[in-house]
């Protein structure tokens, strides 16, 4: 997302860009209000020169005028989880070092009390948005900067073997190497019009489905929170000829269509078979839930894999076919490698790590030259930490080279990070928190937790205790009290061991 984007979305003028719960809006309607915001972060400067702006806004209108607002203003927007409790919010808000705050006035509560703390003013939305309540007026767009594609412009959390989510700088031309990546793959144009409701904190519903759509002309419908129902109404409808979503959705999604009666099944079906294409990533598909889903709508859904620090580098065909467990080859301008463990090229057939090189590639962690430089190999191959094998031409994914990183629900976390939040509970003496495959959610979040002498904290009290401090999908589902740990002769935990504690105890209810 360059400078581009914003040509493009010029040349569109009123056609519409954005349907939400405050409204419809054109084009022109998104530059108009984003240079007024733009404008508004600027108080008369000429360049915010890469200052940082946290923004906790939920999905909608807001949000994207708010974001390209302080792209437009030279920031690099810092989008906060809406989910998350205070304890992450504050992390993010020490971590980045923002120069401005900005909140919906529904959510302004949750932060302003940390911004306070660290001399921060809260923004409301109400105030910079147009159309949204009175604001004070500010010079007009003409005399925002120019723009680099060089420069960075967004920042997005992930976590990472360190235990803390860290930030990943990403560069306008990243995320114009992205889209345009996207678009030439999965056939964008400005006749698309596509339904968006998943977080806006993350590359999935920022990138391949927001910034696409608008790179394109599309239009892009957007959802505050995600309702199986009014999504399966808006399918039925026949108006939507994209969809992206993650596993867990989808399999929300077949659970309330089998609820329903006959006459609301087939019109469901009927809308939603007139899609052209539905994607589905952040996490492993499991195979029941793809051939479920193709039963119902027609559809075999597109599997790709992707991460935030790379973007999508690799995707199952637009046209052609579309194997069960694999995702396909390496989208247009990625290169991807599978490599040993000490960076050389390995043989189809041979399980490797993957790596990947690119303009869609990040360059930096927000202040972690170390890990940084650890991530990527001397020739510039990110290491994803992700290993797959490549067979008749084609990847499949095998897992995750740590076990401290998990997947549930589409969301990667540190299990390092839950542990440390466990271990200060003055009951808990140690802890080891790993991920059990679940066909839901993917991983399964469970801790095994030995308490201090004398102590014996109940499950309910160390998930009352960790939702205080985690986001929901954070939070261990299982809990289990245990005298000690496996460990290997090192005195290392052995946690293939601590997961088959839980892998008997197979769940499909709601993250925690």
């Amino acid at each position: 997302m360059s400078p581009t984007l914003f040509e493009q979305a010029r040349s569109q003028g009123g056609s519409t860009a954005i349907v939400a719960p405050e409204g419809s809006f054109g084009f022109d309607d998104l530059v108009a209000a984003s240079g007024r915001v733009a404008a508004a972060l600027l108080a008369g400067r000429r360049d915010m020169e890469e200052e940082r702006v946290c923004f906790l806004v939920p999905p909608g209108w807001a949000y994207v005028s708010v974001q390209w607002g302080v792209w437009r203003a030279g920031g690099v927007a810092v989008p906060m989880a809406v989910s998350h409790p205070p304890a992450e919010l504050e992390h993010v808000l020490d971590d980045a070092r923002p120069v401005a705050v900005v909140a919906h006035p529904d959510l302004a509560e949750r932060v302003s009390g940390a911004a306070a703390a660290r001399g921060l003013a809260v923004r409301s939305t109400e105030e910079l948005v147009p159309g949204l309540g009175p604001r004070d007026e500010v010079r007009p767009p003409d005399d925002l900067p120019q723009l680099d594609a060089a420069r960075a412009c967004m920042m997005l959390y992930t976590s990472g073997t360190t235990g803390r989510p860290k930030g990943v700088v990403i560069t306008h031309a990243n995320v114009e190497a992205q889209v345009r990546s996207l678009s030439e793959a999965w056939g964008w144009s400005s006749d698309d019009r596509i339904l968006l409701h998943l977080p806006l904190h993350h590359v999935h519903g920022i990138v391949n489905i927001l910034t696409c759509a608008l790179w394109n002309g599309a239009t892009c419908e957007i959802l505050p929170t995600f309702d199986p129902r009014v999504v399966w109404d808006r399918l039925g409808s026949g108006d939507l000829n994209l969809y992206m979503a993650v596993p867990t959705v989808y399999r929300r999604l077949i659970e309330t269509w089998e609820a329903e009666g006959a006459a609301t099944r087939a019109r469901w079906s009927a809308g939603a078979r007139t899609c052209r294409l539905m994607v589905s990533g952040s996490a492993a598909l499991p195979v029941p839930t793809l051939e479920r889903w193709e039963e119902i709508t027609g559809h075999r859904l597109l599997e790709r894999y992707g991460m935030t620090e790379i973007g999508m580098a690799l995707s199952n065909p637009l046209h052609g076919p579309r194997r069960p467990g694999f995702v396909g080859q390496p989208l247009p301008g990625v290169e991807v490698r599978l490599a040993d463990e000490a960076d050389r090229t390995v043989s189809a057939g041979t399980p490797g790590h993957i790596q990947v090189r690119g303009p869609t590639v990040f360059g930096r962690y927000w202040e972690r030259p170390d890990e940084t430089a650890a991530a990527f190999t001397n020739d510039g191959w990110f290491r994803t930490g992700d290993q797959a094998v490549l067979e008749d031409g084609a990847y499949r994914i095998l897992g995750r080279s740590s076990v401290d990183i998990l997947k549930t629900g589409g969301e990667k976390i540190s299990a390092l990070e839950i542990e440390d939040v466990l271990r200060a509970h003055q009951g808990v003496l140690d802890c080891a928190v790993v991920g059990v495959p679940d066909v839901l959610w993917g991983d399964r979040v469970c801790a095994a937790v030995v308490p201090r002498a004398g102590m014996r904290p109940s499950a309910e009290e160390l998930r009352a205790f960790a939702k205080e401090r985690l986001a929901p999908y954070k939070v261990p589902k299982d809990i289990s009290v245990v005298e000690e740990l496996p460990r290997n002769p090192m005195g290392k935990v052995t946690k293939p061991a601590v997961r088959e504690l839980f892998a008997a105890d197979e769940s499909d209810g709601d993250p925690a």
